[in-house]
């Protein structure tokens, strides 16, 4: 739980620091989520431990000269891309977890995993819209965790949801200081 909190606080302050403990925990809810017959989530976990190393090699290379993370704002193409994506990606995968195992709660679970891997690969790629995904992710999650009587679980992700709104707040206030700064101070080489 200490792993979890600490990862997203160093999300929110855009540290790197945030990968170490972000791979630890991901390694640790592996074996939660199997135990609690939660496939989809667990599965998430090997997707989470990859991005994991991909987010700290991209957040390495997203820096401005004054080694801050840059951080970016998705298009609206993008993000419309992102959530039929998504949605389709929780229809193909529910139904794989209903049909084929014994997963409680397929469809619920697909969403929460689905919607997990697109808020990873937006904060990996430093979107600012990672934090509304991330909120949706809480809201799902809280009540499902609690269904399975993981309450330990469902207050860190109650208490995650506190910490998406404020990572939300503070992310939109340093884009906004960013694009209002001289272009100049933005490092040369590609996010």
């Amino acid at each position: 739980m200490l792993l979890g909190l600490t990862n997203i606080l160093l999300i929110v302050r855009r540290s790197l620091w945030n990968y170490p403990f972000g791979i630890a925990m991901v390694s640790i809810y592996f074996f939660v989520f199997l135990d609690a017959k939660l496939y989809s989530d667990m599965l998430l976990q090997i997707f989470f431990f990859c991005v994991q190393i991909y987010g700290w090699w991209h957040w390495v290379r997203g820096r401005d000269t004054g080694g801050s993370l840059i951080v970016e704002r998705a298009s609206r193409g993008l993000m419309t891309r992102w959530i039929i994506g998504l949605i389709m990606a929780t229809s193909l995968w529910g139904w794989l977890m209903h049909s084929q195992t014994d997963a409680a709660y397929p469809w619920w679970d697909a969403a929460i995993a689905m919607t997990s891997i697109g808020a990873q690969i937006l904060m990996s790629r430093r979107y600012l819209e990672n934090w509304l995904f991330w909120v949706i992710v809480n809201l799902l999650s809280i009540p499902l965790y609690a269904a399975k009587d993981l309450w330990l679980t469902a207050g860190l992700y109650g208490l995650n949801l506190c910490i998406c709104l404020w990572g939300w707040r503070e992310w939109v206030i340093v884009e906004q200081q960013q694009r209002a700064a001289p272009k100049t101070d933005m490092a040369s080489h590609p996010a």
